[in-house]
């Protein structure tokens, strides 16, 4: 098996996860120390016993978010915004694209690319 990188966060529950497997404490207090359900625990123990300590790993790990733009679509946003909305702020310029040109784009996004292109 080879390396798998970790947080910190999921690095702790690999230990307590441990601990509960080797009988050292309890799904109920494991619960507590993780700050998650009961049900939850006995989920990730169940995975963990199957695929060992990689399974703690955020599956989503390495994609995409679902709610990514292709950048084509952000960087048209953009433009649209230097040419007809540059004093705009970036929560009145995302409800003027989405009124006046069809294009749906986060705020937060738009502020972010924005800042980051001057």
């Amino acid at each position: 098996m080879g390396w798998v990188m970790m947080s910190e966060r999921e690095l702790n529950r690999v230990e307590v996860l441990s601990q509960v497997v080797d009988g050292r404490i309890a799904s109920s207090e494991a619960a507590r120390v993780l700050g998650m359900s009961i049900r939850q625990v006995q989920r990730l123990l169940v995975r963990f016993r199957r695929d060992g300590a990689g399974s703690v790993r955020h599956r989503a790990r390495g994609r995409r978010s679902n709610n990514h733009k292709n950048d084509a679509v952000r960087d048209y946003a953009l433009a649209l915004i230097r040419e007809s909305y540059a004093d705009f702020g970036p929560t009145l310029a995302t409800e003027k694209l989405a009124e006046d040109h069809g294009l749906k784009v986060s705020w937060e996004a738009l502020r972010r690319r924005r800042f980051a292109s001057g």
